[in-house]
């Protein structure tokens, strides 16, 4: 029979509080390696919580084309974690309800998201003024506000509106949604999708456009088995996947030369279907004479517009 190590005598060290992520769970992720999230800490009750997290050095989707900085889509997708996680933990929704992200913005100093010698820790400021009492956000819309800081240093900030929806009422909402017109790759089964470098991409896997052989207009049609925008299981298209398609709209429309996408600000209208075509339209484009550009973006799908997205940055050379 063996002995614990109190029993024999053996005094071992208190292991020191190391770092790791909060639980994937909380922020919707099924890969741990997709969590930025590592500790909260609540400043006020329910209003205002200081996160902790970090960024890869090299991560196979959030870097820039050329891997000297960090994607600020990536601090876009930093934000929806947060609030996820804030929901979850610290406002007590449990685990299995569905979030409803009406609008996200983000607006970043992209000097900041330059990548050094060592993976990028970063400080996150939320703030949710529209907080309920513990248990009893469901079916509310919800503001929050982020601020993210790199030693000190702005980074990113922006906000969003969001509201959270039982098990059960999506169940129900669900079912009555009315059938599609066909899927995308239906639509486009003998086109291809964009080369990389005209919609600000390097891997083929990445791209989610189709040319459509009209001026401005494009299908949405990413790869439902990618591993970054389709980390986990859903009925619908990720509001991130409609991000980077407004993204790369925006590039393609401006190609050969590439937009950064600095600042982004995007409201959600409904849930954008898997079995009926997304078209992606740039019904805008602003040059400025700093060399910035700004490009809305709309998307639209049996009819209705879907999401519209402000995409706005510099313009590089692809």
């Amino acid at each position: 029979m063996s002995l614990s190590a109190s029993e024999i005598g053996v005094g071992l060290p208190a292991l020191p509080r190391l770092t790791t992520t909060v639980p994937k769970e909380y922020v919707h992720r099924a890969s741990l390696a997709e969590v930025f999230l590592s500790g909260c800490t609540a400043q006020d009750e329910g209003v205002r919580f200081s996160l902790t997290g970090q960024w890869p050095r090299a991560h196979t989707f959030f870097n820039s084309a050329d891997g000297s900085s960090h994607d600020p889509l990536q601090a876009a997708e930093t934000f929806r974690q947060a609030g996820m996680f804030v929901t979850h933990a610290e406002h007590g929704i449990p685990l299995g309800h569905h979030f409803v992200l009406w609008s996200l913005s983000c607006h970043t100093d992209l000097e900041q998201l330059r990548i050094s010698s060592r993976p990028t820790d970063f400080d996150l400021e939320v703030t949710c003024p529209d907080a309920a009492p513990r248990g009893r956000t469901s079916g509310r819309r919800m503001g929050i506000r982020f601020a993210l800081y790199r030693d000190g240093r702005p980074v990113a900030h922006g906000d969003g509106l969001y509201s959270i929806v039982s098990p059960s009422v999506y169940t129900r909402l669900r079912a009555n949604r009315p059938g599609g017109g066909g899927t995308s790759e239906e639509t486009v089964a003998a086109a291809e999708r964009m080369a990389p470098s005209v919609v600000g991409r390097t891997s083929p896997a990445d791209v989610v456009l189709t040319p459509t052989g009209e001026p401005d207009r494009w299908l949405l049609t990413p790869d439902l088995g990618h591993p970054i925008l389709f980390d986990h299981g859903g009925d619908h298209l990720p509001g991130m996947v409609l991000l980077e398609g407004a993204r790369q709209a925006a590039c393609a429309r401006l190609a050969p030369r590439t937009l950064i996408p600095a600042s982004t600000s995007t409201e959600f209208h409904r849930y954008v279907e898997l079995d009926s075509p997304c078209w992606i339209d740039v019904t805008s484009v602003t040059s400025h004479g700093d060399g910035t550009a700004t490009v809305t973006v709309v998307g639209r799908q049996d009819g209705e517009t879907v999401f519209a997205s402000t995409v706005s940055g510099p313009v590089v050379q692809g």
